[in-house]
């Protein structure tokens, strides 16, 4: 042995024990959701206290849970789970020991034959990837994201490609929006063209596997460390905070990093200040790079989403303040979105900093050696 072989074995080691950790974390969160669906459907159907509940047993199960402290469970999770249940039965197959290590007594036993039963044949696919290789190879994120196709066929093969490619989940996203499947039906030569496709596919690497939502959610980790920053940003939104609540002029911060879910995706808004003059909330998003079109773009959704999603009837619009900067010589936008009464955007000019205020934060703040 030498040093180089040591570091070697050092990075190896690492390495493959943290992607079987990573497997297992996700395998249990698979079989844990996929659980919790089946559970939902028997009682949906079994349960022999469902009417007094109905239609709304899914938010007191929310309800329950936000109590007792098991992240995650909140109704739109509990829908997913229930329709991973109802798109992959087959898993059924695998789990007959896990249940008898959960609920091991004879008060479970008409759910452990509900559990062990065979397939419908409603439920038995034509084609079917092997269940036990789909789980060990898909994170659930994975698999939440195939349960939204709902023709088998196609599923299987956005499951074999995903694998084949070990595709990140934005991957598989971008694939099935560019109608991968439906483009490789048309092509005179599938094999090549699958090639091709993979070759420039965004491989998954373990780190970013153990990251998403449904992980960190198992894992019970805060739901401030689902973000990823760099060491400059944290420290520009650490000094934004203080120098925004230092001027003095009523703002409140409301939250760092805000989680918001538009359609099925989450968006994470870097500060939320609530202003108790101007009554109306301010989205600010920083950004420690050059300037680039797509970010009005983004901070114009976030103030929308305020506008129509948050805000009170006595509200004022939602202002939105985004902070670019290119090396050491920022540049400074506005976005207005829906300030359209004068006196107001008069009062506005007034309380908030001014653009040559926001600029010298940004010079000074790029200046400091993080």
């Amino acid at each position: 042995m030498n040093f180089d072989i040591l570091i070697n074995l050092f990075d190896k080691t690492h390495n493959v024990l943290l992607s079987n950790a990573v497997k297992a974390v996700n395998i249990n969160n698979t079989i844990r959701n996929w659980l919790f669906g089946f559970y939902i459907v028997e009682y949906e159907q079994k349960g022999e206290d469902r009417a007094k509940y109905g239609e709304k047993v899914l938010q007191t199960i929310e309800n329950h849970f936000k109590i007792s402290g098991i992240k995650g469970l909140t109704e739109r999770r509990l829908r997913e789970y229930r329709k991973f249940y109802l798109v992959y039965p087959q898993i059924r197959r695998l789990l007959t020991a896990i249940f008898n290590q959960i609920a091991p007594d004879e008060n479970y036993n008409a759910i452990r034959r509900s559990l062990t039963a065979e397939l419908q044949i409603a439920d038995k696919q034509q084609f079917e990837y092997p269940i036990d290789k789909l789980i060990n190879s898909l994170s659930f994120t994975h698999l939440n994201e195939l349960c939204k196709i709902a023709d088998p066929v196609k599923r299987v093969f956005y499951e074999i490609e995903c694998i084949k490619g070990i595709w990140s989940v934005k991957e598989l996203e971008r694939q099935i929006n560019s109608l991968y499947y439906e483009r490789m039906g048309m092509s005179s030569n599938p094999e090549k063209m699958s090639k091709i496709i993979q070759s420039k596919t965004e491989n998954l690497t373990v780190q970013e596997t153990v990251k998403s939502h449904f992980s960190f959610e198992f894992l019970g980790i805060k739901q401030k460390e689902l973000i990823e920053e760099t060491d400059l940003e944290q420290a520009l939104l650490d000094n934004f905070q203080y120098f925004m609540l230092e001027l003095g002029r009523g703002f409140c911060l409301e939250a760092r990093q805000k989680r918001i879910l538009i359609g099925d995706e989450y968006f994470f808004i870097d500060m939320v200040f609530y202003h108790r003059i101007l009554r109306c909330h301010i989205i600010v998003e920083l950004k420690a790079d050059k300037f680039n079109h797509s970010h009005i773009s983004q901070l114009n959704t976030y103030v929308n989403f305020y506008k129509k999603e948050i805000c009170e009837s006595t509200d004022n619009p939602p202002i939105g303040i985004l902070l670019v900067a290119e090396k050491n010589n920022p540049l400074v936008e506005f976005a207005l979105a829906g300030i359209e009464n004068n006196l107001f955007v008069s009062k506005y000019l007034l309380q908030l900093p001014t653009k040559e205020q926001l600029t010298n934060f940004i010079t000074n703040e790029l200046n400091k050696k993080y």
